[in-house]
């Protein structure tokens, strides 16, 4: 198979970047500060494949998360829930050290495939073996390791797309083709959870299979689309007192990037207290085990492709159109609070459901305009993007590492013997999803 050439008209050069001349410190400050040209718009082969790829990383890497790791957990460590929250909690801190090096890495790095395609692959491979340890772990803590494994070798490779996003594409098409990713990584976890019901009784395939899916989309990617030769580059040394520098930013500099970091924050800490025990809030409420819960998981979950597009690609779109994103990332807060706290007071499948659409669409109305607003505001992203994504990476990963941990006390709160208090986990989780969207209003440079 060859990778298109430079010429072909659906694909968009990379743009070179060139060392600045020396100027006075306030010339450079206010170069610094001003907007950057925009890019020329990617054509279809781009925004496509990139839809794809997304969907492919999220059917392997948050398809453990939304019911395999779970079926795991309660068959290797029976009547301990709560070392779910450890384990994924343990994944999230290791990406949360990693992961602005691994930006700083790639944006760096001086290939004839370019900067991103070397990591989407070798994340890829490195997810895959992940995939093999959980499945054939013997034991809770091995699972644990099987997923660190996974959050750095996914992750490595689903921040890389999303470096080439920055890298890309202009301003005009960051909600478009935010909506469309975001739709794909939504609706990828459903159609794993609906593959995981036909494996439970098989750890292999229950993992290998989502996996397989991630690894066909990867590779259809970093063959099609074209990257720059990167080797033409200026070259930028760097000390490890720098890259450990680069972890930080100075938040008065950059304060439109400083207050989406936090929104996200808010919101992924409310997600993360949601979602990671989904599966035993199920089986309590409904009175079932959790092997029959994966079923039901899956059929609301179908009703939830239609409410996540209606968010996302409804809400990515219209923020394009409209060139408004702060007051759609609020409604997408407001939304998801909603219907967390239908689930929260739920005692039937009815409710249940209801309040999972609800949030759907909330979740994917705020995810998609989001990530377009996260592109508006990323400082320094011809020569940085790989760093500023990476720190963005901290308002995901320090919940993901944090959140299960503070859940698994939420869920004692007030009760006694084996009871859990979900209906209080969900009123947080709720709260949380509102002061992110009011914190994005702050946001000046973006309407």
């Amino acid at each position: 198979m060859t990778t298109p050439s430079k010429d072909d008209p659906l694909v968009t050069p990379l743009p070179l970047t060139v060392p600045p001349p020396a100027f006075d410190a306030v010339a450079v400050e206010e170069i610094t500060e001003a907007p950057p040209s925009d890019l020329p718009k990617v054509g279809p082969r781009y925004i496509w494949f990139m839809v794809l790829a997304n969907f492919g990383v999220f059917m392997a890497f948050i398809t453990p998360l939304a019911i395999s790791l779970t079926i795991r957990v309660n068959s290797l460590a029976p009547g301990h829930p709560e070392y779910l929250g450890f384990i994924t909690g343990a994944g999230a801190l290791f990406v949360m050290l990693t992961s602005p090096f691994m930006g700083i890495w790639s944006d760096r790095t001086r290939t004839r495939i370019g900067r991103r395609r070397p990591f989407m692959i070798g994340g890829m491979i490195v997810g895959v073996l992940s995939l093999l340890v959980m499945a054939l772990a013997p034991n809770a803590l091995v699972l644990g390791l099987g997923w660190v494994l996974a959050q750095w070798g996914w992750g490595t490779t689903l921040s890389n797309l999303s470096i080439s996003q920055a890298d890309r594409l202009p301003e005009s098409q960051r909600g478009k083709v935010a909506g469309l990713t975001s739709f794909a990584t939504q609706i990828a976890p459903v159609f794993g959870v609906i593959l995981a019901q036909f494996f439970t009784g098989d750890p292999i395939l229950l993992f290998l299979v989502p996996g397989a899916v991630g690894v066909l989309f990867v590779v259809l990617f970093v063959t099609l689309v074209h990257e720059d030769d990167a080797r033409t580059l200026p070259k930028d040394p760097i000390t490890v007192r720098q890259v450990l520098a680069k972890y930080l930013f100075n938040p008065r500099k950059h304060p439109d990037f400083a207050w989406n970091w936090l929104g996200r924050f808010f919101f992924y800490s409310g997600i993360t207290l949601n979602s990671t025990y989904t599966a035993f809030f199920f089986a309590e409420r409904l009175g079932i085990t959790v092997e029959a819960v994966t079923g039901i998981i899956a059929s609301v979950s179908l009703g939830g492709i239609l409410a996540v597009t209606l968010g996302a690609i409804g809400g990515g779109f219209l923020s394009d159109r409209l060139k408004r994103r702060r007051i759609f990332v609020l409604l997408g807060g407001l939304i998801m609070a909603a219907g967390m706290l239908t689930q929260a007071f739920s005692g039937d499948v009815v409710t249940l459901v209801a309040g999972s659409l609800m949030a759907s669409v909330g979740l994917g109305l705020f995810a998609a305009v989001d990530q377009a607003l996260l592109l508006d505001v990323l400082p320094e992203r011809e020569t940085d993007a790989g760093r500023f994504m990476g720190i963005t990476g901290f308002a995901t990963s320090i919940p993901q590492s944090i959140a299960p941990l503070v859940a698994s006390g939420i869920l004692l709160i007030g009760v006694t013997g084996e009871e859990r208090n979900y209906t209080l986990l969900f009123i947080i989780a709720a709260a949380l999803t509102v002061i992110a969207g009011t914190v994005v209003l702050r946001i000046r440079s973006v309407r």
